[in-house]
């Protein structure tokens, strides 16, 4: 069973919380499934569930050798120019090492769902969006990634994972999906 899930800004991609705070199971009452890969809780988008162990290694794991390529839509702060985008593209040195090469480009305002909080807006500091692709998962990695070369994320989407879309759920919803082909 592959299912879709819109994961809201807050909710932590887990079933079960100490401290509170709203789960996977506030949202999906499926017996059996299991988030492959994490979105942290201040990201939103695309969060694929699965009962099917070698698809959870094929998205989540590090060690998979055909890794599927998720795609983000990014907002961050100032507007990246040509140099930082190469830098983003070519992969940067963070703490854990050189991430790998990646699709960067900008991208207009997708048109997405208002986020709750909203994302702070400054008035004498633009923004832009970035759509990247990764074939790795780091934690917090694109977070990472940006900061690192000057530009820091406002908000984060996971817009695709493979072969799927976050395209027609609204936070919160899911639908169950077919294979990855």
């Amino acid at each position: 069973m592959i299912i879709l899930l819109n994961k809201p800004f807050g909710v932590l991609s887990q079933f079960t919380s100490q401290e509170g705070h709203r789960t996977l199971a506030d949202l999906v009452d499926v017996p059996g499934v299991y988030a492959a890969g994490r979105l942290d809780k201040d990201s939103e988008g695309l969060l694929v569930l699965t009962d099917d162990g070698a698809l959870q290694h094929a998205i989540a794991s590090p060690k998979a050798r055909k890794k599927m390529p998720k795609t983000y839509w990014v907002q961050v702060e100032r507007e990246p120019d040509e140099p930082a985008l190469a830098r983003l593209r070519k992969g940067v040195r963070l703490k854990d090492g050189l991430t790998r090469p990646a699709t960067v480009r900008r991208i207009d305002p997708p048109q997405l769902w208002l986020r709750e909080p909203p994302v702070r807006y400054r008035k004498s500091i633009p923004t832009a969006w970035l759509e990247i692709v990764l074939k790795e998962g780091r934690n917090r990695q694109v977070r990472r990634m940006t900061a690192h070369v000057g530009f820091p994320t406002l908000r984060l989407v996971r817009q695709a994972v493979g072969p799927w879309t976050v395209d027609g759920l609204a936070p919160g919803q899911w639908r169950e999906a077919h294979g990855a082909g």
